[in-house]
């Protein structure tokens, strides 16, 4: 199993993210659709839990065989997903990731959200004896490197400013000046037990992971004039209606891609 922290901070405080979060999702879930890939939500409800209180349960399934490296398209059947099942009480959040085809592949995903620069030791209450498996990875959304095809200058915190809060752009050494700030930390533990194929394959997820935090965080703050007027209930109208729009879209794709039943080899 490998283990990492991921700590990315944001010039936000934890109850506005609280709003910016769900926002961003929606709307990087519908975008990303396309072609048959993306996701599609199959359950959207209110859950309780005796110690986190009244939460989100959210269960989805995310289509991407074909932006898998070639090595894992060798062996994935044509349409091929994996499920995310998220509790959300914030600012506590759990997410599992599992797909039926690799039933060996696991992921589990831990979420604080705190107001301060990622200077929590151990907020996720890592146990003793794990802390030394666990790697610390600072994410910094204005100068960590982004996948050069999801690059946008209008979504590039060194050069975006809100016009409602003021906000922007950040330079260097933003996460100890700007105010206000926050930390989304994040323990991700992925594990993969396969004999000659596990470093592989956690380190892909890992590396996929971070490049998918980097992004939806970059998002999230660069988007944050479209969000930050919104209430809870505002913010739970575009999920729902952006939902049905990339279930939509995911769907017509899989249907004009599917075999024909009555055709003949």
């Amino acid at each position: 199993m490998l283990t990492k922290e991921y700590r990315i901070c944001m010039p936000l405080t934890v109850e506005e993210y609280k709003i910016g979060q769900l926002y961003m999702i929606a709307r990087h879930s519908l975008e990303q659709s396309d072609a048959g890939n993306g996701v599609e939500v199959i359950e959207n409800k209110e859950c309780y839990d005796e110690e986190h209180g009244k939460g989100q349960y959210t269960e989805k399934r995310i289509h991407l065989s074909s932006r898998l490296p070639y090595w894992i398209q060798a062996f994935c059947p044509k349409v091929f997903y994996i499920v995310e099942k998220g509790w959300n009480y914030y600012p506590f959040t759990i997410t599992e990731y599992t797909c039926s085809f690799i039933p060996k592949l696991n992921i589990t995903i831990l979420t604080k959200f705190e107001d301060n620069a990622g200077t929590s030791d151990n907020c996720l209450c890592v146990p003793d004896e794990k802390i030394e498996e666990r790697a610390v990875d600072f994410v910094d959304i204005a100068f960590d490197e982004l996948n050069a095809k999801h690059y946008k200058k209008e979504e590039d915190p060194k050069f975006f400013k809100s016009k409602i809060t003021g906000r922007g752009p950040l330079v260097e050494g933003w996460r100890q000046t700007d105010k206000p700030v926050m930390c989304s930390y994040k323990l991700v533990q992925v594990s993969f037990e396969v004999w000659g194929l596990q470093t592989k394959v956690e380190d892909f997820v890992q590396r996929c992971i971070r490049d998918v935090l980097l992004l939806g965080h970059r998002q999230a703050f660069t988007w944050i004039d479209e969000w930050h007027w919104m209430s809870i209930d505002d913010v739970r109208k575009y999920e729902h209606k952006k939902q049905e729009e990339a279930n939509q879209k995911v769907l017509a794709e899989q249907a004009q891609t599917a075999p024909d039943p009555d055709s003949v080899d």
